[in-house]
Order: C-alpha cells, then sequence, then structure tokens
C-alpha cells in the first residue's frame, strides 16, 4: 500500500502545471507568472530579491527577441538565480511562450 501511495504522490509532482498546453499565455501564466507577473510586470518584492526583470519595461522590451526569450528559458540566466526549464518545459512550449512575451500583444493584456 505504501509503495501504491508513493508511486501517486511521485507521479503528481512531475505533473505538467499547465495540463500540457503549448498555448503561449496559458504557458506564461503557468510558469511564469509567479516571478514576473501576470502581467509581465514583477512585485517590488521579486525585482529587488531576486533582480527579476519587468518584461513591461520598454528598455527591456528592445531586446526581448523570441530567439533571446527562449534561451534565456532555456539556459537560465547568467547569475543563476532564474533557473533553466529545459526539461520543465516542452521545446514546442518554449517557442510559444518566447512568442508570446516578445509579441506587442504581451502588453495589451
Amino acid at each position: 500500500m505504501k509503495s501504491a501511495v508513493l508511486l501517486v504522490f511521485t507521479a503528481a509532482c512531475g505533473a505538467d502545471p499547465t495540463g500540457g498546453s503549448v498555448d503561449g499565455e496559458t504557458v506564461y501564466q503557468s510558469m511564469c507568472s509567479s516571478c514576473h507577473g501576470p502581467t509581465g510586470k514583477p512585485t517590488a518584492a521579486m525585482a529587488a530579491r531576486l533582480s527579476v526583470r519587468d518584461l513591461t519595461d520598454p528598455a527591456v522590451r528592445t531586446k526581448l527577441t523570441p530567439q533571446v526569450i527562449e534561451a534565456q528559458i532555456r539556459n537560465g540566466s547568467t547569475n543563476k538565480l532564474m533557473p533553466s526549464f529545459s526539461g520543465a518545459m516542452s521545446e514546442e512550449q518554449i517557442k510559444s511562450v518566447a512568442a508570446h512575451i516578445a509579441s506587442p500583444a504581451f502588453l495589451k493584456r
């Protein structure tokens, strides 16, 4: 019985928080918003404590191409405060959320 409970618990811990979605907005809200905020603007505490970037800042937006965002998601930040999401997100999810963040529509939510 203990091994069956452990197996169920372990499977639940490995569940995809996006429910397998490849929709950029869904992936963002499930995987990114806890640090970057639901609209791309992190809380003051997250910005101060972990140097979380404001994805709505015009100066930051000029550098946000889908390719740059994909690399950041795959590799994590150079200061290692943002972990790598390679393996936690599928390649399709990475591409989809990067395109979503880089799009002008990201700012209009």
